[in-house]
Formats: C-alpha cells, sequence, structure tokens
C-alpha cells in the first residue's frame, strides 16, 4: 500500500509538473507574440515575430498581408546604421528616382506603447509623420521600418539619460543596446510592434545598399510579405 501511495503521489507530481510547464510556455509564446510574417526581399528573407502586446498594429499588419497589400513593394528609404523603412503602396513598379514615403492605406494607428518594447536591432516598428503634425503620434496605417542602429558604450547611454533623451535604462535594455545596438532615441516615440528572428544578415544587406539624396536605394530592394502561421 506505501509503495502504491508513493506511485500515485509520483504520478500526481509529474502531472502538475508537466501542466505548470505547458502554462509556462504559453506564457512565454503571448509574451512574445505567436504570429510570424515572411519578408521575402530581393537580397533574401527575414522571419519576424509579431508581438502580442500591440494587437492593433499586429492585426492591421495581418489584415494587409492578407489583402496582398505588401506584394511588390520596395524598401524605399534605407540609412546605414539606422533602419531600412517600407510600405508605401505607391512604391509598387515605382520609376527610378520616384520620390516615395507619403503613400498609405488612408487611415492610422493609436500608438501602443510598452517600456519593453525597446528599438533594438532588428526591432520591427510603425513609421509615422513627425509630431508637428501628428501631436498624438499615431503610427502610419502600412509604413514600418525595422532597426539596424550600431552597439552604444554604457558611458553613451549614460549621457542619453544625461541630457533627458531616455528614461534610466533596464539591465534589459542596457544588455541589447550595448551587445546587438539599435536606436535608443527612438523609444517611447514610435510603437514597436515585432522583431527579426531570422535574417538578420538580410537587414545588414539592405541597409548596406548605396542610395540617392533621398535614401531611396539605387538598386530596387523589392519584397512581399506573406504569412507563416
Amino acid at each position: 500500500m506505501k509503495r502504491m501511495n508513493n506511485v500515485i503521489f509520483f504520478l500526481i507530481v509529474s502531472v502538475a509538473g508537466l501542466i505548470h510547464g505547458l502554462f509556462l510556455s504559453a506564457q512565454e509564446e503571448h509574451v512574445m507574440g505567436s504570429r510570424l510574417i515572411s519578408i521575402e526581399t530581393t537580397l533574401g528573407e527575414m522571419i519576424i515575430r509579431l508581438y502580442d502586446e500591440t494587437p492593433e498594429h499586429r492585426d492591421n499588419m495581418i489584415k494587409l498581408i492578407e489583402e496582398g497589400y505588401y506584394e511588390g513593394q520596395l524598401f524605399h528609404r534605407v540609412i546605414r546604421d539606422f533602419m531600412i523603412q517600407a510600405g508605401d503602396p505607391h512604391s509598387v513598379n515605382a520609376e527610378k528616382g520616384q520620390r516615395l514615403g507619403a503613400g498609405g492605406p488612408g487611415y492610422t494607428l493609436a500608438p501602443e506603447f510598452h517600456d519593453h518594447l525597446i528599438h533594438k536591432k532588428g526591432a520591427l516598428a510603425a513609421a509615422r509623420k513627425g509630431d508637428r503634425v501628428n501631436p498624438d503620434q499615431r503610427s502610419s496605417g502600412s509604413q514600418f521600418y525595422i532597426v539596424q542602429g550600431r552597439v552604444f558604450s554604457p558611458g553613451e547611454l549614460d549621457l542619453l539619460v544625461q541630457r533627458n533623451m531616455h528614461a534610466p535604462f533596464t539591465p534589459e535594455a542596457a544588455a541589447a543596446y550595448t551587445s546587438i545596438g539599435g536606436t535608443p532615441h527612438l523609444d517611447g516615440a514610435y510603437t514597436v510592434f515585432g522583431e527579426v528572428i531570422e535574417g538578420f544578415d538580410v537587414l545588414d544587406s539592405i541597409a548596406s545598399v548605396e542610395t540617392d539624396s533621398y535614401d531611396r536605394p539605387l538598386d530596387d530592394v523589392v519584397y512581399s510579405i506573406s504569412l507563416v502561421k
């Protein structure tokens, strides 16, 4: 009987542990986001995870992808050590030298700021108009950028805080900016709603292309976006 009780106790503990593990996995999936998208470009593919903490931006991008909105567009603004920008519908079949960056779906999105969603390298964020004409900091309905940025020293991060250009950095944010890098001065001003999980080499390749005086690549970088799951 004692042996049977021990077996029963072991089974209960094992099942409880399994349930707890599944619960933690579900939590982690919710925090990180469970929807993946693929950005297939002429220079390779990037896989991006959309955050669940920014449901309006996540769902809007999924809707546009399902509508085929992002088929054959261009990365129209590229600045090395800063970011690569896309999402202008006017870029489809755009002529060489054509000014781009003003197009969109005809609506904007309310910002979804979260202190822990930062502009580390690979962050997916919503582009928007400047504060003078857009004091509510509403996001473009379709234009986005992916951060390349650069690596910062601890001293440089301290200087941003001293100059009131950034709130005190959390240990996690400081670790990211001093290792993989990013653009910390954009934190809290633009909605970050995803991150690259595969294809950082493609991000670097796009960010390294030659551009004109308006930051448009001289050789078109064409892309399309599809849902992975």
